[in-house]
């Protein structure tokens, strides 16, 4: 905040450091008392600020997402501060939320038509992502892993090799990234790093994995249901095996072994 302060002249306060996420973040005021929220961007400022016109576009389209007030290129990175969304994250998740948050994925349907300029995202399903989907690291754990990669490899030289369409997507739609009211209204959507031109039912995937994690032991039969009626087998593959290469990488690198066989014994029962 003070780089920002001192490359801006923003005169942000701190107010709190935000809960939750892998990342971080910070609540902040402005001088005039709007309240914002402060991250470090992903990416470039090119990147960001194009970020910025697509949530403008979101909000037009009526979608609970935060207007980006300020982006600054730092020494370390982007300093973003964007619009501070009403509302709370969720304390539990339920199947009410789901069904919400599924519905809300109507409205990123073709919202990108028009801008060609935003990439469709990478799967990363034959080489490493930018220091997430890592394949060195299921090529080093164990045998079980390694078979998992072999999957991923054989899915990433398969057709479809990537998401298709013009819908906005957001690669890491999960309850953690939303807001509600008292009501459990969803008041807002956030954590919009991860963006990208594509297919809005990729959301579902990821949404997916998140409620076999906030939902242990309750029957998932209708969201399964839902993932066989609304895609296509393949596509299906292929998003299965992304989400697999994230969360098994991601647990091996950050988390526990009991983490790194609970994703595997998920993430198998899909595999074919």
């Amino acid at each position: 905040m003070q780089e920002l302060n001192q490359a801006t002249g923003a005169g942000l306060e701190f107010v709190a450091p935000a809960a939750g996420g892998e990342v971080g973040a910070a609540f902040v005021r402005w001088p005039d008392g709007r309240d914002g929220v402060l991250t470090r961007g992903h990416g470039s400022l090119a990147e960001l600020r194009r970020t910025a016109e697509v949530l403008d576009a979101a909000q037009r389209r009526g979608l609970p997402v935060p207007q980006y007030s300020l982006l600054a290129d730092l020494a370390d990175g982007v300093g973003v501060v964007q619009e501070r969304l009403p509302g709370q994250p969720p304390a539990t998740t339920d199947r009410q939320l789901l069904e919400s948050m599924i519905a809300l994925t109507d409205r990123f349907v073709d919202l990108l038509s028009d801008r060609p300029d935003v990439p469709v995202p990478p799967m990363h399903l034959l080489d490493s992502g930018p220091g997430f989907c890592l394949h060195e690291s299921l090529q080093a754990y164990d045998a079980r892993t390694r078979r998992v990669l072999d999957w991923i490899h054989e899915v990433g030289r398969s057709e479809p090799a990537e998401m298709t369409g013009n819908d906005l997507v957001h690669l890491d739609y999960h309850s953690g990234n939303v807001l509600i009211d008292p009501a459990g209204t969803i008041t807002g959507i956030v954590d919009w790093d991860g963006i990208g031109r594509g297919d809005r039912h990729f959301a579902l995937v990821t949404l997916r994995f998140d409620a076999h994690i906030r939902l242990p032991g309750e029957s998932l039969e209708w969201f399964d249901a839902l993932l066989g009626s609304t895609l296509s087998p393949d596509v299906l593959r292929l998003y299965w095996a992304h989400m697999t290469l994230r969360q098994v990488d991601w647990s091996i690198r950050h988390h526990t072994p009991a983490d790194v066989t609970h994703w595997l014994d998920f993430t198998e029962t899909r595999m074919n």
